[in-house]
């Protein structure tokens, strides 16, 4: 069977240029369905077993898949490296393709770029069907054309592609099963000639590699005990275990990094305190929260010190709260930075008028409402959207009742409280959000009898 090799990210990563985070397993679901609906088997790097460096399968499966479909969404470097990489060392077979707010910042608006469009974090059933359709198509028309669409091949015709150098002399043949590497034909690939020795052959029908845990693999059984299925606990230690494994693999890899905080902070080990301070300390270490540009990271920045502030009622910890959730609201204009910051600005007014402080104590006040109510008008959407994940629409639909109770509408509050209830979430959801919304009662009760005459 032929291979197509997807060059692609997994998991949830941000563009940084917008602060909108795509799910690229989501968007790997369709290229991988349109992929086998063309023939062709699908191969993403994470999807690899191998025993040894992950760079020699990787560069193998460059230079001899069949077919390289490069996905650019959220300006990934890797993704433009390897990219690269194949159009250096095969004429033809390759299709790019990116999320519609991807802008090119290269020089070549010569290369055609396939687009599909995210709506929130996951791909529409109708846009999935399109870009299906649309990719499958592509796919069929460059296997069936002799064009070349690498721009080093296009502007360099008389390049001949490289190959595997000869076997020395005495060294013994190969199998007579691994096919004859490809030969140069008119500066073209003669991709019939089957494929070159190496991982692809085990991959197509040769021995299979020892099973080893591939770094998605043990994520999504982390992202997994941190989500179970409604009614069973989440297992915060185990799942930190896991991700510490995983952080080891892909070191730079902020979305893997941000769970293994989520992780950390959540298990409460040896103790609560501890944990935060730990989980602070791998945020420091590796997101930069002081100067980055990425909501998710300034939204667990903010989240870690509300709860330090909670255990430790220390002034820094609240601003930075606060800081962080301001931000990140402010770059993304998103229902959870935004429901959180309001928290947060309520909470530190009351902290105002206990220094004495009044004006600062009603500017955070009123700011707070204003976010709430614009929260309202941003978490509608995906609340309505009955055909999403139960556990992504829980937390707009908490958001919606958590605003609704910050402004004092008893009737939108009774009306989102309903709508929580009858999701099939596992059991801390429903506690974490029952418990801030009883925190927020108690601080509005506070301002009010704070601010009596």
């Amino acid at each position: 069977m032929k291979t197509c090799f997807v060059i692609q990210g997994f998991g949830k990563k941000t563009d940084y240029t917008d602060g909108r985070v795509l799910d690229l397993d989501a968007s790997y679901a369709i290229i991988k369905e349109a992929v086998e609906a063309a023939g062709l088997q699908s191969i993403r790097a994470d999807e690899i077993q191998h025993s040894t460096v992950i760079d020699v399968p990787m560069y193998e499966m460059l230079l001899q898949a069949d077919v390289v479909v490069a996905d650019l969404s959220t300006y990934n470097v890797n993704a433009a490296y390897e990219l690269g990489v194949r159009y250096a060392l095969r004429p033809r077979t390759t299709i790019v393709v990116a999320e519609e707010g991807f802008k090119n910042p290269f020089d070549v608006g010569h290369i055609a770029i396939r687009r599909y469009k995210h709506l929130g974090e996951d791909i529409g059933a109708r846009e999935a069907a399109r870009f299906k359709a649309e990719l499958k198509t592509a796919i069929e028309e460059i296997l069936a054309s002799n064009r070349a669409d690498s721009p080093v091949y296009t502007f360099l015709p008389q390049l001949t592609p490289p190959q595997w150098a000869a076997a020395p002399a005495g060294a013994a043949a190969p199998a007579p099963t691994v096919a004859e590497p490809p030969q140069a034909r008119g500066g073209l690939f003669t991709v019939a000639a089957a494929h070159l020795p190496g991982f692809i052959d085990e991959l197509v029908g040769g021995a299979a590699p020892e099973p080893v845990a591939t770094p998605k693999a043990m994520l999504d059984e982390a992202l997994a005990k941190i989500n179970p299925p409604a009614g069973e606990a989440s297992d915060f230690a185990s799942a930190r275990a896991l991700l510490q494994k995983v952080r080891e693999l892909r070191p730079n890899d902020p979305f893997v990094t941000q769970q293994l905080v989520v992780a950390t902070y959540k298990a409460k080990q040896p103790d609560p305190a501890s944990a935060l301070l730990e989980a602070r300390s791998i945020m420091e270490k590796s997101l930069d929260p002081v100067s980055t540009n990425d909501p998710e990271t300034l939204g667990l920045w903010g989240a870690v010190h509300k709860r330090l502030w909670e255990l430790h009622a220390r002034p820094d910890d609240l601003n930075a709260a606060v800081d962080g959730y301001e931000r990140g609201f402010s770059l993304r204009r998103d229902w959870y930075n935004g429901i959180n910051y309001a928290f947060l600005l309520d909470l530190r007014a009351v902290e105002w008028l206990k220094a004495g402080n009044k004006d600062d104590a009603i500017a955070d006040s009123v700011l707070a409402r204003r976010v709430r109510s614009e929260v309202g008008r941003l978490a509608l959407a995906p609340a309505e959207d009955e055909d999403a994940d139960p556990k992504k629409r829980f937390w707009a639909v908490a958001t919606l009742w958590e605003a609704a109770l910050g402004r004092g509408d008893a009737a939108e509050t009774a009306r989102w409280g309903a709508a929580a209830e009858a999701l099939a979430v596992p059991q801390w959801m429903q506690d974490t959000r029952l418990e801030q919304g009883r925190k927020l009662v108690e601080l509005h009760k506070a301002f009010a009898a704070l601010s009596a005459p």
